[in-house]
């Protein structure tokens, strides 16, 4: 009988905790996206990765942050750069730079909606150890420009 009482007790507070568990906002994942790494070198405590990145038409990189500064040139095709308040902050067509800072404080997302790849070479200088971007849940907006990610 006892055992029987200590199964129900567990397997109560089990269900209980879980069920009390606080959901967590899923992360967006990135779509369509390629990386290759061109170049790092670590000087101090900060590491410097130069990085190719290609976004197929209708890819997106997902809402992220990077714990670091990027600096950025589009070398082909458009690139659509959103704030984590769903609006545009930027359209970078080939030549364009974008600057990155860096920090959870700026989520934002990368999209390519237009009908050709798009290349972006990019410098991450990010504190050692990091990784190049960290996955955020998708805001609580819908995007200008189409449905929400």
């Amino acid at each position: 009988m006892r055992s029987r009482y200590r199964l129900a007790l567990a397997t109560t507070s089990v269900a209980l905790a879980v069920g009390l568990t606080p959901a967590t906002a899923a992360a967006t994942p990135s779509s369509g996206v390629t990386g290759e790494i061109l170049a790092q070198a670590t000087v101090g405590n900060q590491d410097y990765i130069l990085r190719k990145i290609t976004i197929a038409p209708g890819g997106t990189t997902g809402w992220h942050f990077h714990d670091g500064m990027l600096y950025g040139i589009v070398t082909e095709g458009t690139l659509t750069h959103y704030k984590s308040d769903c609006t545009t902050d930027g359209i970078y067509n080939a030549g364009g730079t974008i600057v990155e800072p860096s920090g959870n404080g700026y989520v934002h997302m990368g999209r390519n909606i237009g009908s050709t790849p798009m290349v972006l070479h990019v410098l991450y200088v990010l504190p050692t150890g990091s990784p190049l971007s960290e996955d955020a849940p998708a805001p609580s907006c819908t995007l200008v420009a189409g449905v929400r990610d």
